[in-house]
């Protein structure tokens, strides 16, 4: 039989605690021993994420439990450094798992390791706290890998557009997120100057030395709907479309979440699933990159269950098989 992984998770009220708590329920590897919330102590898991009634009878605390193998931090950007620092976890054998930006840039964050397993999969295994990625950066990131990894990106200028689902903005009301300003409404926000462009770039050095030189003109959007990521980019480009077609295929042979389609793609078919989706087509001297996932999985607590699975030697895909939501 195989090991059980003992789980805690510090910020258990927001969006991405929800979407990870539902996944780790069905998590064959895993028990869930202890949810951690300053805002929502004492509250039986269903009153806090209220589609999880009927799965489970656990109730959040205020104090994290430690008899623990992983944590998972959810508890927002700035606020994983003082857990990290009020439980000691490294020192105690207990790995971490960040969802927040704290820890994202490796310069700054040892013993922190990116967590894109599509760019290091075999350092994810052998580390001890993990830095999962922010979720444009992920969508964007396997967009441009393959170019970046074959030095197509070499002082290039790509243009990415990329519009996201409101549960992007967190659980907190806040005006831009409010329903009566969001609904039927799109809006720009942070161009060109998003806090993810760091990471995006840290990650295109890491297969390509020459491709810190690309300039990436980013434009994010606030989209009308609940989640989701659709990003298209494009760049001057000699390769064939037969040609690009098959450098990415071989990039992502061995990564079972992400998957090349031969015929043009649509958001709603990766809502729910931690898949990414990428789609190619060329026109004149240009490529078009399409790519899309689900910002609360791919982007977030689906990722995160992936790194604990490369963390403790389990089939990648353990417990991460979900269906999307087509209509």
């Amino acid at each position: 039989m195989s090991k059980i992984i003992k789980v805690g998770v510090v910020g258990s009220g927001g969006y991405t605690a929800g979407e990870l708590i539902r996944i780790l329920l069905n998590h064959p590897n895993v028990e869930i021993c202890s949810l951690q919330s300053n805002s929502q102590a004492g509250k039986a898991v269903y009153e806090v994420h209220r589609d999880l009634l009927g799965s489970t009878t656990l109730k959040m605390t205020a104090q994290l439990d430690e008899n623990i193998d992983v944590v998972f931090l959810c508890s927002g950007h700035s606020k994983s450094k003082a857990a990290v620092e009020q439980y000691n976890f490294i020192a105690k054998g207990i790995k971490v798992i960040d969802l927040s930006t704290d820890f994202r840039k490796e310069a700054d964050s040892t013993p922190f390791v990116y967590g894109l397993p599509e760019l290091q999969r075999s350092t994810i295994k052998g580390a001890v706290a993990i830095a999962n990625p922010g979720c444009f950066a992920t969508a964007i990131q396997l967009s441009l890998l393959p170019l970046a990894k074959n030095g197509l990106l070499n002082d290039q200028q790509v243009a990415i557009h990329a519009i996201t689902g409101s549960t992007g903005a967190g659980q907190t009301p806040k005006a831009t997120s409010h329903f009566s300003w969001r609904a039927n409404n799109i809006s720009i926000y942070k161009p060109f100057t998003h806090q993810h462009l760091a990471e995006i770039h840290q990650g295109l050095d890491k297969v390509h030395q020459n491709a810190v030189n690309t300039e990436l003109n980013f434009i994010p959007v606030r989209g009308c709907f609940t989640r989701g990521i659709f990003v298209s980019s494009f760049l001057p480009c000699s390769l064939s479309e037969q040609e690009l077609n098959d450098l990415y295929n071989q990039y992502y042979a061995s990564h079972p979440f992400v998957h090349l389609s031969p015929i043009n793609i649509d958001l709603k078919q990766v809502v729910n699933t931690n898949k990414a989706l990428i789609y190619l087509q060329k026109h004149d001297d240009k490529l078009l990159v399409v790519a899309a996932i689900d910002n609360l999985l791919k982007g977030a607590s689906g990722q995160a269950v992936q790194n604990l699975n490369l963390l403790f030697n389990l089939p990648e895909t353990t417990g991460l098989n979900l269906k999307a939501t087509s209509f």
